[in-house]
């Protein structure tokens, strides 16, 4: 009986804590009607852009292509003889797919201690923290969606190393998130006074 009730409250415990998961946003092709459906994310952006000087427009770009900003999203499974799943082809994980390694860099240098890669407001900090250090090593300015995200794919040595070179699929991808970045510019220069008026929001729910 008592491994029955157990077995019910950690069932009711998961349940909940999916319920509570935000889920990624209805139109994320508009980064005004993303903010506008999870106003904390527009703070939590804005957050970052004042901490690393940021521009909200490349991490969000960068954020759509690697998880469709889903919290839980995890790369794809690596499988034994083809045919058996055998782990997870790298240790990325969540908004960001920030590798294990890299995630512990940042929290060591940022002592940013309680922070968690399903965590939106960590996810985007993080990749504040990633374009800004990609700016100081390989001189890439924080506004160039195109490269620093060849450089966010590959690290800061495959970026020296021009390791994309040999992968014409990641430049391809890379554009595509140069130009979503781009009409994410676009889009928030026609939004952004609504969406700074809602500081009673945050006032409340912030």
């Amino acid at each position: 009986m008592r491994k029955t009730k157990l077995f019910l409250i950690s069932l009711l415990s998961t349940i909940l804590l999916a319920g509570c998961a935000t889920p990624p946003p209805k139109n994320p092709e508009n980064i005004c009607e993303i903010f506008r459906e999870h106003r904390d994310w527009y703070f939590a952006a804005k957050d970052a852009r004042e901490r690393w000087g940021v521009p909200i427009h490349v991490p969000m770009a960068m954020m759509y292509q690697e998880s469709s900003f889903r919290h839980d999203a995890l790369p794809p499974r690596d499988y034994l003889l083809g045919f058996i799943p055998w782990g997870r082809v790298s240790s990325a994980y969540g908004y960001s797919q920030a590798k294990t390694m890299t995630w512990d860099d940042y929290i060591r240098e940022t002592d940013n201690t309680g922070a968690d890669r399903d965590d939106f407001d960590d996810a985007i900090d993080f990749m504040g923290w990633f374009i800004f250090k990609t700016q100081k090593i390989n001189k890439v300015s924080k506004w160039d969606a195109y490269n620093q995200y060849l450089n966010y794919h590959e690290g800061w040595g495959g970026f020296k190393r021009k390791t994309y070179k040999k992968k014409p699929w990641l430049v391809k991808v890379s554009r595509k998130v140069d130009n979503r970045a781009r009409r994410y510019s676009s889009q928030l220069k026609s939004c952004e006074e609504e969406l700074d008026h809602g500081w009673l929001w945050r006032l409340f729910f912030g």
